[in-house]
């Protein structure tokens, strides 16, 4: 079996502490689990695979070809889901377009004031055309990192009777953290697969997959999520149908 990603950034000395303070115990799955993905959509994704390096003249929040592996990950999962019912969830931004609504991003990025758009007119915060949301499924907009802050995810969660989550999206260290966290906080079981995050930073990337892991969620393979996904029952939950507006969609300013 392979090392975790992470220990590749530990001391020997991080590796002892984690080896016996008991931190990193494996919570398990839950029974009603719901897919979250985090933000892949084209302003941190770029318009396509290239290197980050080139990628973020265009985009500035890409995170470069890493994050088309992803992708490819996390169709599977979500097809997989969808197979058996369980609700997907998918979170993007909203800005107005004047930008006016940015808040706090501007203040620690010199380039805060790009709209997220390129010449080809493509939608920064429109999701990835290869995981593009299904009708049942639910988007959440939200302004701030986490999934849950100022959005009605949580209620809709409750609303589902939803008692975990697998999580995947991007950036690993930002938006991903920030809705672990707040999930965690509600009493969530949480789910990471490993493969279906990324972010711009590899170290980032490692070093809060490691933290996550220790304190808050289970970092754990895909073919073990789809594996997992295999023994639900079909049909657990009352999702939204083809022909209902998605209730997700709703400006939260």
């Amino acid at each position: 079996m392979s090392e975790p990603v992470w220990n590749q950034f530990l001391t020997e000395r991080d590796k002892q502490v984690f080896a016996t303070s008991g931190y990193g115990a494996r919570q398990g799955f839950g029974k009603r689990p719901a897919i979250l993905v985090i933000d892949v959509n084209y302003a941190f994704c770029g318009d396509k695979p290239e290197p980050i390096l080139d990628s973020i003249k265009r985009w500035r929040n890409s995170c470069g070809e890493e994050s088309w592996e992803s992708v490819k990950a996390i169709k599977r999962l979500v097809t997989s889901g969808r197979a058996k019912g369980l609700p997907v969830f998918y979170t993007t931004g909203i800005r107005r377009a004047d930008d006016w609504d940015s808040g706090s991003w501007a203040w620690k990025n010199n380039r805060s004031g790009e709209l997220p758009k390129t010449p080809a007119n493509i939608d920064g915060n429109k999701i990835v055309a290869e995981i593009e949301p299904a009708p049942q499924d639910i988007v959440i907009y939200k302004q701030k990192p986490s999934g849950f802050f100022g959005t009605p995810l949580l209620s809709y969660l409750v609303l589902l009777g939803v008692d975990s989550l697998i999580v995947t999206g991007t950036t690993t260290s930002g938006c991903v953290r920030a809705s672990v966290l707040d999930a965690f906080s509600n009493n969530y079981r949480i789910s990471l697969v490993e493969e279906g995050c990324f972010d711009r930073s590899q170290a980032s990337h490692a070093i809060n997959l490691c933290d996550m892991n220790a304190k808050y969620a289970d970092v754990i393979k895909l073919e073990e999520a789809l594996s997992f996904i295999q023994t639900l029952k079909s049909g657990m939950f009352e999702l939204p149908g083809a022909g209902m507006t998605l209730p997700g969609k709703v400006v939260n300013m």
